[in-house]
């Protein structure tokens, strides 16, 4: 399934229990316990924050950093596991009567996309219950801009989850890191450290796309054909 750039978020899919037993296979049966109850329709939504695994503190895995935020908001900043079905770090937390499904892919970014369709497929989520959240070259540092489906943009792991998935619906938080002047400076800036600048800024910067996202998902789980 497809779909164009849009500003108009969708209706999320049902699950069988018998689904939610399958996705309770790659969790630990604590976790499992916690949330994998049956639910009504549209109330379990994957963010996946994308980025390169082993390199925290990176303008490119700014979107790990974000998951770091949800989680910790959430209250389930201790409970990450590691699925290795996945090949991610995984954490399940409750929203109101809504279900989180936070992933970390454990793959370089241009292969971000294996991780997030596997757990797109073991949760029984569709595209558009799927939210990306990752860095984003033109926007400067400190903006924030929610948009549904559309193309990569040139983005690697943008690429990769629209490969694996079949589809560009995935909502995505694209979060600014800024563009350097001189064009051969961006890959070193793209993979580079945060500067001590703004890193001060970091913090309230991780706050508000928290608060974004989670606001989002809030009025979608409440009812159909929201907006961002």
């Amino acid at each position: 399934m497809t779909s164009g750039p849009g500003v108009r978020a969708v209706n999320g899919g049902s699950m069988s229990p018998h689904g939610l037993l399958r996705s309770g296979q790659c969790l630990s049966r604590a976790m499992s316990r916690c949330v994998l109850e049956p639910r009504p329709p549209g109330k379990r939504w994957m963010v996946a924050g994308l980025g390169n695994p082993g390199l925290p503190g990176t303008r490119h895995s700014v979107g790990m950093a974000v998951l770091g935020q949800l989680a910790r908001r959430l209250g389930v900043a201790e409970s990450w596991t590691s699925d290795r079905h996945c090949a991610a770090d995984l954490a399940l937390a409750l929203l109101g009567d809504a279900q989180l499904v936070l992933l970390r892919p454990r793959q370089l970014m241009n292969a971000n996309g294996r991780s997030v369709a596997r757990a797109a497929e073991l949760f029984g989520l569709t595209a558009e219950e799927v939210y990306l959240v990752h860095d984003e070259l033109d926007k400067p540092l400190g903006k924030l801009a929610l948009k549904l489906g559309g193309s990569a943009r040139g983005h690697n792991g943008v690429r990769s989850c629209i490969s694996c998935l079949n589809s560009n619906a995935m909502p995505r938080l694209w979060v600014g890191i800024g563009r350097p002047t001189h064009p051969e400076a961006v890959q070193a800036h793209v993979l580079g450290s945060f500067s001590p600048a703004e890193q001060e800024l970091l913090p309230l910067l991780l706050d508000r796309a928290a608060d974004l996202i989670l606001d989002h998902i809030r009025e979608r789980s409440q009812g159909p054909s929201l907006g961002p």
